[in-house]
């Protein structure tokens, strides 16, 4: 399978079979394919933790914000709800935080993911002080970015955007539909010529 058609895949999944374990060698592994991402200065401030527990991921689950767009929506039911959590954090004692590290390593690992059949939603709308209290995490440590792992349930559909609409919705079937800009829309050319401007 080629990148591109990862990436296509790997979208953001909100709904999962929760009676499917994620192992934690399997989150390891992703884990790891991650560290290979570039990082400013090459600081590598990026640390993770792996939430696999039961009643740790449901203390998880009421720290977590889910689909802005989706008002009506509460998130998923319990049955629908991440079989584990890679929490992203940030460690001040290697240096300055870079939201450019953030975004490589996250997306690899949803790649990573979505290369062993699993999917991932990466969720920065969280309630920081209680997520690291119930995580017992260190003051060097800043929880940036969650990421709800789990076996997808749903279906998730790419399509083109229409008059602007940036928003995804479901429809009646309960099918999630994402408006995504057109490649013409997103490479610049020069207009003088209609050459893209890399190529000048």
């Amino acid at each position: 399978m080629s990148i591109k058609e990862i990436a296509q895949r790997s979208r953001s999944y909100r709904r999962f079979d929760n009676s499917y374990a994620v192992a934690e060698a399997v989150l390891t592994d992703v884990i790891d394919v991650a560290r290979y991402a570039p990082s400013a200065r090459n600081a590598q401030t990026i640390k993770y933790l792996i939430v696999t527990d039961k009643s740790e991921c449901a203390a998880v689950f009421g720290t977590l914000k889910w689909a802005g767009y989706l008002k009506e929506w509460d998130g998923p039911e319990p049955d629908e709800r991440p079989a584990a959590y890679v929490i992203m954090l940030h460690d001040s004692d290697l240096g300055a935080y870079n939201a450019i590290d953030t975004g490589l390593c996250a997306e690899l690992i949803n790649l990573a993911l979505n290369e062993r059949g699993l999917g991932c939603c990466m969720i920065g709308a969280f309630d920081k002080p209680r997520l690291t209290a119930i995580s017992g995490i260190a003051a060097n440590l800043e929880p940036l970015l969650v990421l709800a792992v789990g076996k997808p349930t749903e279906k998730v559909v790419v399509e083109p955007m229409r008059d602007g609409e940036i928003r995804y919705w479901r429809d009646e079937r309960q099918t999630h539909h994402v408006p995504k800009r057109s490649l013409d829309e997103i490479i610049l050319k020069d207009s003088r010529n209609d050459i893209p401007v890399a190529q000048r």
